[in-house]
């Protein structure tokens, strides 16, 4: 006789719940920002990646797990040394707007992450980091978020690029947990809602066989507030 497998728990947020988020618009970029061009793209990537191993690793611990938007030679996991998931960045545009902040999701000091390591495809760099410093990084004022850190693999310790570990230059929002779902449930903007990310990061993750008990407590009560919105219409 066999043992039965473990249960996973069901995720609590789905589809239905996102769809009760209303959409909302605002602006996609801050007001003002001076936007990244090729040339300064290629600059910076070039300032990012001089001397370092190929292909070129990325850390993924959010939206490049399920939309990536680049070439990707090879995928594994990887635990980043020393950081943790955290909603932490306040958002007025993108995935919200001034009458309905949102968060997005960066790196703190501090415990470990499990994320997925994704190669740059080789022959691919330039266009390939283009697409990600200009979707990441934006604009001149949030250039400095690109670093480096420590991961471990299967097959040791190394380093990979990443975006927002320690963010610099935003406006940061330190909510408990309970405060960020409630903030979560209710974000939206012009490129979509918080409940609609955070899904989307669940799946991601679950995809992978990777377990964040930060997110997984976040779904359970981003689902709570939007089952208190009252029944469906």
């Amino acid at each position: 006789m066999h043992d039965a497998p473990p249960h996973k728990p069901l995720i609590a947020l789905t589809a239905a719940h996102v769809a009760r988020v209303a959409p909302g618009d605002g602006p996609l970029h801050t007001p003002g920002w001076r936007m990244l061009e090729d040339h300064d793209l290629d600059l910076l990537a070039e300032r990012l990646t001089r001397d370092r191993p190929r292909p070129i690793p990325v850390f993924a611990y959010g939206s490049l797990i399920w939309n990536p938007g680049f070439d990707v030679q090879a995928r594994r996991r990887a635990t980043a040394v020393g950081w943790h998931r955290s909603f932490s960045i306040s958002l007025d545009h993108f995935r919200g707007s001034p009458d309905r902040p949102g968060l997005m999701l960066a790196l703190a000091a501090g415990g470990q992450c499990e994320g997925v390591l994704l190669d740059i495809a080789q022959g691919s760099e330039q266009q390939s980091l283009r697409a990600i410093l200009r979707r990441e990084l934006v604009a001149h004022e949030l250039a400095a978020n690109a670093a480096w850190i420590d991961v471990e693999t299967e097959t040791g310790r190394g380093q990979a690029l990443t975006f927002y570990a320690g963010p610099v230059g935003t406006q940061l929002a330190m909510l408990s947990v309970e405060e960020q779902a409630r903030r979560l449930a209710r974000a939206a903007g012009a490129a979509g809602t918080g409940a609609e990310y955070l899904l989307r990061t669940v799946h991601g993750l679950a995809e992978h066989g990777i377990h964040d008990p930060y997110i997984w407590r976040l779904q359970q009560l981003v689902a709570k507030e939007i089952d208190a919105f009252g029944p469906p219409a």
